[in-house]
């Protein structure tokens, strides 16, 4: 047993937390949890960033918690000129009650976009969804999303407000089965559904030209939210070296997955060949994905 219980939250390093609060409030709706605070001693333990002043600022939208993250000295810059076949691609995926509305809203903060033409209404082949991406000031990619109908539309139904929560968080990988089998064999998360997105609605939804994507959703046993794979079959995916990036550079993004017992997670990921950083009091971990996504590991050491 891997001992992953659920997502816990997101992570994602920044430059500025001011403004990154003020995005992430005027323009999609989060709310502050607590003023900027040093970041947990076993958290920094774990990330490697002990030596280094790591501060964090938490806030949340609906039910779902971001983690922002401001280290000094700060690490590499975001790549330049990202696209969305890059390994360091993360997107957190936003529901909406209204897309219009949402970008209005958006559009007051400034965003820096990634679709061509604004929302795209993708076929039922590729989930019926209407979408659209764009970048926080930092280069960190998000998704607004309109669910047309089923488990999805009704998993959001209840939520309030215009901006809902997070459905999920996505990452680009190179390979598939690599990836599959890190998410599947030591964290122990399920395949939920398979599709291959195509055509000129995902084409102008990634900003790209004629893509064929992959995309797969894997749950842990509370399945909201959940992680999504992205495999770009066409365009090739570029692999960078700032792919294997650490949590001090700004192109940094972690999945903060809720663990009971650690030592159960532990010994999947030493099975697997895996050997994390490990703070301490043996309350968080951390280790990097086959593409080099981070993922820390909260909880007891019992």
């Amino acid at each position: 047993m891997s001992g992953v219980r659920a997502i816990a939250g997101f992570g994602r390093t920044v430059a500025d937390l001011a403004a990154t609060e003020a995005f992430y409030r005027d323009g999609l709706g989060f709310a502050r949890v607590a003023p900027p605070e040093p970041v947990p001693t076993a958290e920094a333990e774990a990330m490697g960033l002990a030596d280094r002043r790591a501060t964090q600022l938490r806030m949340r939208l609906g039910a779902q918690a971001v983690t922002f993250l401001a280290v000094d000295p700060p690490g590499a810059p975001y790549p330049a000129d990202p696209a969305a076949t890059d390994p360091v691609f993360q997107h957190l995926a936003i529901p909406v009650r209204s897309m219009d509305a949402a970008m209005a809203q958006l559009s007051q903060a400034g965003p820096t976009p990634i679709s061509r033409g604004g929302p795209q209404a993708l076929p039922a082949s590729s989930g019926g969804v209407t979408a659209y991406k764009f970048r926080d000031p930092d280069g960190h990619p998000l998704e607004l999303i309109v669910f047309p109908d089923g488990p999805p539309a009704e998993r959001w139904r209840d939520a309030p407000g215009l901006f809902l929560g997070i459905d999920h968080s996505a990452i680009t990988v190179t390979d598939l089965d690599a990836a599959l089998a890190f998410l599947t064999g030591p964290l122990g998360l399920t395949v939920a559904q398979r599709g291959l997105n195509q055509g000129a609605e995902q084409a102008r939804l990634d900003g790209l030209d004629d893509p064929q994507v992959d995309v797969i959703a894997l749950e842990p046993p509370d399945p909201a939210p959940h992680v999504e794979l992205l495999h770009y079959r066409v365009p090739a995916t570029r692999r960078r070296p700032e792919a294997s990036c650490g949590p001090a550079d700004r192109a940094s993004t972690r999945f903060i997955f809720a663990v009971d017992p650690m030592k159960g997670l532990l010994k999947s990921l030493g099975d697997y060949g895996l050997v994390p950083n490990v703070a301490r009091d043996g309350a968080a971990a951390f280790c990097k994905g086959p593409d080099g996504h981070g993922f820390l590991f909260l909880g007891s050491s019992s």
